[in-house]
């Protein structure tokens, strides 16, 4: 029985290497090539959709998946160079075949990534825009394919999976050119109800940040134990800064408001009754009001 060398092997290798060398490198340079156009095609891509769209987060799609076209298209070259009998329905069958173990390998990327263009084309919310998703509020600094970054309000950045955002209620903050607040404050029972609304009133909309149009609404929302509590609607620019400012104005002016016109914001009170065990026949007691 003819026997083989280790040289024998090593030598058919090598002699089976050298004459597919050149196809080799001609494959890689052709794959080189796509690559160096997919660069190209990325830039050229965003280019023509900016003067579409004044829109970097759609910009960047364009530019993305031109390149990834671009890039497959060259793998197909460089296999069909190296593999000459491949036709295009071998490479379909492969890439069936390959796709399920890695649609399964790369779920989450997959799902972040189709989330991501969905965003980017149904545009719920653009960048800068304010939004409060998942338990994080902030500032929207960019929408990516994987993610979208929104800064919060302490200056951290917050780095949130489109998927997530996707399957998520978002409140849009920002849509609007304003959004209106409620401040609740209380005055005493023996005020004048009438009074205290319009001391109210002229109190809030004198604050800056309040905005004159829509008006305020100063509503009685209930009796308290101690107070007639009323809600009060006013309007402010949708910015955050701008609703947190004029909170502060507005809580600031309803007090100073209030005193000056001598109308008590009271505190809660209870009423104690103190019972002597000792003299049940007279049933004495003594009654007092205690700040709660």
């Amino acid at each position: 029985m003819p026997t083989v060398s280790l040289m024998e092997v090593l030598q058919k290798y090598s002699n089976a290497f050298l004459e597919m060398l050149p196809t080799l490198v001609m494959a890689a340079l052709v794959f080189g090539a796509f690559i160096m156009l997919s660069k190209l095609g990325r830039k050229a891509a965003r280019n023509i959709v900016g003067r579409v769209l004044d829109d970097p987060s759609l910009q960047s799609l364009a530019g993305t998946v031109a390149s990834v076209l671009l890039t497959v298209i060259g793998i197909f070259a460089a296999a069909t160079i190296v593999f000459p009998g491949l036709e295009a329905g071998d490479l379909v069958g492969v890439l069936g075949l390959s796709s399920v173990a890695i649609g399964f390998a790369f779920k989450d990327i997959f799902q972040n990534f189709l989330a991501g263009i969905l965003l980017l084309l149904q545009r719920p919310f653009i960048v800068g825009d304010q939004i409060a998703v998942g338990g994080h509020e902030g500032t929207v600094r960019s929408i990516d394919i994987r993610s979208t970054t929104m800064r919060s309000y302490n200056g951290v950045d917050i780095v949130i999976p489109n998927s997530d955002i996707y399957t998520s209620s978002v409140t849009v903050q920002t849509s609007e050119k304003k959004r209106r607040s409620t401040f609740s404050t209380g005055i005493g029972y023996g005020e004048d109800i009438e009074e205290a609304r319009r001391v109210i009133r002229e109190a809030v909309e004198g604050c800056e940040a309040v905005l004159s149009e829509p008006s305020v609404d100063v509503l009685v929302s209930g009796h308290g134990d101690s107070s007639v509590n009323f809600d009060i609607f006013y309007w402010t620019d949708s910015q955050k800064r701008s609703e947190v400012l004029a909170r502060d104005q507005v809580a600031t002016a309803i007090k100073d408001a209030l005193d000056d016109a001598d109308i008590e914001i009271p505190y809660p009170y209870r009423t104690v009754e103190f019972f002597d065990k000792t003299k049940r026949e007279s049933s004495t007691s003594t009654r007092a009001e205690v700040p709660a």
